[in-house]
């Protein structure tokens, strides 16, 4: 059986990005298109346009989150503290693994400029360390799904 987890890292590894890979590997649970997917989910990548910001898989993380509890109208102050809580212990729980949800703490890179991101590129980074990002990111996700 292949699970979203496992989706997301052979997404990842294809060359998508960790906030495609993770929000692209849950999208069918909630009836969206797995391409639409890609799309949206593309400029959230090295910490949201390669800046260094949030790490992409906690963004493709956050938006799978709104998919389960986001509110669609404005007043629905209940579905809003649902989402937000979901984001606050998704962020809990991806901190106590890896210290930060910030792409350049979590690298040691700043990948917004050109010898950030061969530094990273030449440390592996990308081949090692965002794989395991990816893979928590969508464990952590099940997880929150699962609870409720």
């Amino acid at each position: 059986m292949t699970t979203p987890t496992d989706i997301a890292v052979a997404r990842f590894d294809e060359g998508f990005a960790c906030s495609q890979s993770v929000f692209s590997a849950y999208a069918p649970l909630f009836d969206l298109d797995p391409e639409l997917a890609l799309r949206i989910a593309a400029p959230f990548g090295g910490g949201m346009g390669r800046m260094g910001e949030v790490c992409g898989a906690v963004s493709g993380a956050l938006m799978v989150l709104g998919l389960k509890a986001g509110n669609t109208i404005g007043q629905d102050r209940a579905s809003k503290e649902k989402a937000y809580d979901l984001a606050r212990a998704f962020a809990e729980r991806f901190k106590a693994r890896h210290g930060s949800i910030l792409c350049r703490e979590l690298l040691g890179c700043a990948i917004d400029t050109p010898e950030g991101l061969q530094d990273a590129h030449y440390k592996g980074l990308f081949k090692e360390l965002c794989p395991r990002l990816v893979q928590d990111s969508a464990e952590i996700v099940a997880e929150l799904l699962e609870k409720g």
